[in-house]
């Protein structure tokens, strides 16, 4: 189908484009939604502005942009949770070089909103001072407690963070955990690791993404004092990063790195299948399978189209009304390899169903990536089968599966 004003097409296999919206040429990054009655609503997270904005997307082929919650100048505000009424909003000291000016940075932590009463316009709560760099990547699915990503004061690298919201006016933290040799001020050696984030609770278990610490999971039934369980280490899993990302599906957890550099400075990152029935004894079982460029590109990999490639954000389903719970599709950006969608029926053998990548975009909207390639970043899908992804120099994409949607293998 023709979407109006829409980037076109560069390549696509078994996914369409149903919807656009350029966000008023103001890129987003982290997503989050709510149903409301019959609406849905959309929130975004933006990357080159501190910001907040919320659009209806009850008819996914026409986002309609109805509102926004201003953030706190010259600090980052590109990471959102939504549930039980509660907008969590991360503000987080920016890196150099990314459109903001560190030096001026005045608040860090989190931005509580209600998105209850009115859900196209966030009412400001609370603002929660985590202390050090701020927050980053959280988890939130609703009820008394969120799970924060942050570089605490006197800490190196982000750490688990469960804050008590149950009074939203009043956040407090309740309990940490960090790896070895985080806590520098405690005379801890120092670390190269951290939590990327979100922490990915299931019952009493939270799975992470720690950096080149590994996959660790965590036994949370006492928030005052979470306890390590175990811990998977694969080295720089083909990136400085580490473990970027890692979320349960049932008995497995897919963990995927992310390239830091551009081009080809770097190996090519991964995504693998822990089989973690017995959360004491992790073990890797199956690798994604690594995408390429259709053949009509002329490409032989994505790290010779520029910016980064490899596999970035997964789509997590946190149990919030309005998002799909689907076990038998892993959904991952893959930054200028656009939206890869992944059967995950048979986890000892994960196979691609489709992908779709736009054309590099013309305009730039924010200093990254350095060379101007599409960069899709983060990735939701609905429970009537919309897939949203955002882009760093580009909109909104609203992404449907076709009925020719089918294994490569």
């Amino acid at each position: 189908m023709t979407v109006t004003n829409a980037p076109a097409t560069a390549e696509s296999r078994g996914i369409e484009l149903v919807g656009y919206h350029d966000l008023e040429k103001n890129p987003a990054f982290k997503i989050a939604m709510q149903r409301v009655g019959d609406r849905y609503y959309l929130y975004l997270s933006h990357f080159w502005v501190s910001k907040w904005s919320v659009l209806d997307v009850t008819d996914p082929t026409r986002p309609e942009l109805v509102g926004h919650a201003d953030g706190p100048a010259d600090s980052w505000t590109y990471q959102v949770q939504v549930a039980d009424g509660l907008m969590v909003g991360a503000l987080e000291r920016p890196t150099p070089g990314w459109g903001y000016d560190p030096e001026k940075t005045e608040e860090i932590g989190v931005l509580l909103f209600d998105v209850a009463a009115d859900p196209a316009h966030p009412a400001l709560i609370s603002h929660y001072d985590t202390g050090g760099r701020g927050s980053h990547r959280n988890y939130y699915a609703g009820g008394r407690y969120a799970y924060l990503a942050t570089e605490a004061e006197g800490f190196t690298g982000n750490i688990l963070s469960i804050v008590d919201v149950s009074d939203p006016a009043r956040v407090v933290e309740v309990g940490r955990w960090w790896a070895p040799g985080q806590h520098v001020a405690g005379g801890e050696s120092g670390s190269k690791w951290g939590l990327h984030g979100p922490a990915h609770v299931v019952g009493d278990l939270a799975y992470c993404g720690w950096g080149q610490y590994g996959f660790v999971v965590l036994d949370v039934s006492d928030k005052t004092s979470p306890r390590l369980v175990s811990q998977l280490s694969f080295g720089d899993f083909g990136s400085p990063l580490g473990v970027h990302t890692a979320y349960g599906y049932g008995n497995y957890v897919v963990a995927n790195s992310e390239a830091l550099g551009e081009g080809d400075s770097e190996g090519i990152p991964y995504a693998v299948a822990i089989d973690v029935e017995d959360p004491e004894q992790p073990r890797i079982v199956s690798w994604f399978p690594t995408p390429f460029p259709a053949p009509a590109t002329g490409l032989r990999t994505y790290q010779e189209k520029g910016g980064r490639h490899g596999p970035h954000n997964q789509y997590q389903y946190q149990g919030v009304p309005g998002t799909l719970d689907d076990p038998t599709r892993v959904y991952l950006t893959h930054f200028n390899g656009g939206l890869r969608v992944y059967d995950f029926r048979e986890p000892l053998r994960p196979a691609e169903l489709g992908f779709y990548v736009p054309v590099d975009p013309t305009e730039r909207l924010g200093p990254k990536p350095a060379e101007l390639t599409c960069s899709f970043e983060d990735v939701l899908v609905d429970d009537r089968g919309n897939m949203y992804c955002t882009d760093k120099n580009y909109g909104l994409f609203v992404l449907r599966l076709t009925e020719e949607a089918g294994r490569l293998d």
